[in-house]
């Protein structure tokens, strides 16, 4: 289903407007702790997303030529771009892109998807009870089960059977794997963590993949 641009960034402001609300209630220490996003703390993923929307295409292609073409060499440099001197201060930065509708390309359910697992990546190990809206989750959930961009989640859905018991959201074919929206979106994004959501004879074989190699 095509998706109307304003729509998508209507939920993205949404959802760094919710996430900004989570980050100002963060005691300092908790800024240096673990997130679901390999090695980067809750800061340095806080700095990505505001480095996420910061950049268009143009400064993109520069960014990545001086990169080697290295994803993680750009996402690393644009990062500590975005770092403030203290957590506020990186607070301050992103809470100045809620609003930003700049990105590389079209893409926009991509770029709300990164939003929305970002900030799940943040929360989790946190244990905050804040989660995206529906209506966020079901343009990234089509998104990531019809092709792979940043991610392999089409490859990590393919030859399952994906269906929400919580949104209007089945695709695929195979073996079922049944829950929350949520724990879809985050699966097909490589986060092992919310396998726990999900059920299902397909759910093995979700595993198998995403554990393979975590993102």
């Amino acid at each position: 289903m095509e998706r109307d641009t304003e729509a998508l960034w209507n939920c993205a402001h949404a959802e760094r407007a919710a996430l900004a609300r989570d980050l100002a209630s963060l005691p300092g220490e908790a800024w240096r702790g673990p997130t679901l996003c390999g090695n980067w703390n809750v800061e340095e993923v806080t700095a990505h997303l505001t480095a996420a929307a910061s950049v268009g295409q143009w400064r993109w292609i520069r960014s990545m030529v001086l990169a080697g073409f290295r994803p993680g060499v750009h996402n690393q440099r644009r990062l500590e771009e975005c770092l403030g001197s203290t957590p506020a201060g990186t607070l301050q930065e992103f809470r100045a892109v809620i609003g930003s509708t700049v990105a590389p390309s079209s893409h926009i359910a991509a770029y709300l998807g990164e939003v929305v697992v970002h900030a799940q990546d943040i929360r989790y190990p946190l244990h905050l009870p804040a989660r995206p809206g529906l209506e966020s989750l079901l343009p990234v959930a089509e998104f990531f089960a019809a092709r792979n961009f940043t991610l392999p989640s089409r490859d990590n859905g393919a030859g399952l059977r994906l269906v929400a018991a919580d949104a209007p959201f089945e695709v695929g074919a195979g073996p079922e794997v049944r829950g929350s929206l949520l724990g879809l979106v985050m699966c097909l994004a490589g986060r092992p963590a919310y396998l726990e959501e999900l059920e299902g004879p397909g759910v093995a074989l979700l595993r198998e993949r995403i554990t393979r190699v975590e993102n």
